[in-house]
């Protein structure tokens, strides 16, 4: 009878001992998630540069080994380059024929202005004649007319005459040839400038090119995804590999749409990174997705089939990392599974 009783005591002391426990559990979940909205869907992620061939060549060298580490500006692939080069030195001939034919339209400028300037005194010097020849003309219209000069003086005056207003109208003439001449060399000087910009456009644009094949690395990061090798025909467009940017490592969470009420930007997170679960890691809500990860998706559902199952739908939410070991965080990859808590209450 006394075993009996002591076990009908230990069991209710083992049920509220249960019951206490239970208990307390209960309430520190029900704290917490009341100050709390955690998610696994979550994910690192991180600005990834895609490099690609802006010209087509084949490869001529390369420079870097997949999953080193590259600096902005380093040039990791070499094409061959010898047909841009000559096409650069074809259009440097081409700029050296425009420049010469500038040159060529110069001289001919200066020259009809000079001689523009040389016909405009032999105007003068015509109309200055020919004033003398017509007033010697009027002269002896009014002396033979009383018999003081003969009729042989008067007719040589008169030849005198028409011979000025001949040779001032045909310097009147030479010398508007000139003008229209050098307006003329002047517009073909336009046309000579215009073929120099032509061809200093098209040296500019064959440098371009030429230095097309030298491809450099767009950020400071790890390079992934190597798709090139020595010898291979790239052609322009084509993705060769791709550059993990520095420092720009943060978390996407797939909040459900339930959750979003109380999550505002600049609230803290709590990270943990399912490779280094004993590491440190905060953040900070930074910016929420225009649409729902379905809505973004390749094929989006159409719930206007009729076909409907409501779904709770989760929405992407970017978060900052703020705080991180140093040694770990070049450790972090986009892709690498994390658990957030957002505190909702701070």
């Amino acid at each position: 009878m006394t075993t009996e009783k002591k076990k009908n005591k230990i069991i209710p002391i083992i049920l509220a001992v249960l019951i206490i426990i239970g208990a307390g559990f209960g309430i520190k979940e029900y704290i917490y998630y009341s100050n709390h909205v955690d998610t696994d869907d979550a994910q690192i992620d991180g600005d990834i540069s895609p490099v690609v061939a802006r010209v087509s060549g084949y490869v001529k060298q390369i420079r870097f080994e997949e999953n080193t580490h590259v600096s902005e500006g380093d040039v990791l692939v070499e094409l061959d380059d010898s047909d841009y080069s000559v096409k650069l030195e074809q259009a440097e001939a081409r700029q050296k024929g425009a420049s010469a034919g500038v040159n060529v339209s110069q001289a001919q400028i200066s020259a009809s202005s000079a001689n523009t300037s040389t016909a405009k005194a032999n105007i003068d010097a015509a109309k200055a004649k020919l004033s003398l020849a017509r007033k010697n003309f009027e002269r002896y219209a009014n002396l033979i007319k009383d018999g003081s000069v003969t009729q042989q003086q008067f007719d040589q005056a008169k030849a005198e005459r028409e011979s000025a207003e001949a040779e001032y109208a045909a310097a009147n003439d030479q010398y508007i040839a000139l003008v229209k001449q050098v307006n003329t060399s002047e517009s073909q000087l336009a046309v000579s400038n215009s073929g120099v910009t032509q061809q200093q456009a098209e040296v500019d644009f064959a440098k371009l090119q030429l230095s097309y094949t030298l491809i450099k690395a767009p950020a400071s990061g790890l390079v992934s995804k190597k798709n090139v090798q020595k010898g291979q025909l790239v052609q322009a467009g084509q993705s060769l590999f791709s550059i993990v940017n520095d420092n720009s490592l943060y978390i996407t969470a797939n909040f459900k749409e339930t959750q979003l009420e109380e999550i505002k930007p600049g609230s803290k997170v709590k990270i943990e990174v399912d490779a280094y679960p004993d590491a440190e890691v905060e953040g900070e809500v930074y910016n929420f997705a225009p649409i729902t990860g379905a809505k973004g998706s390749l094929l989006p559902p159409d719930n206007a089939t009729g076909n409907f199952v409501k779904v709770v739908q989760r929405v992407p939410v970017k978060i900052r990392i703020t705080k991180a070991p140093k040694e770990l965080m070049s450790s972090f990859r986009p892709g690498m599974s994390v658990k957030v808590s957002v505190s909702v209450n701070d």
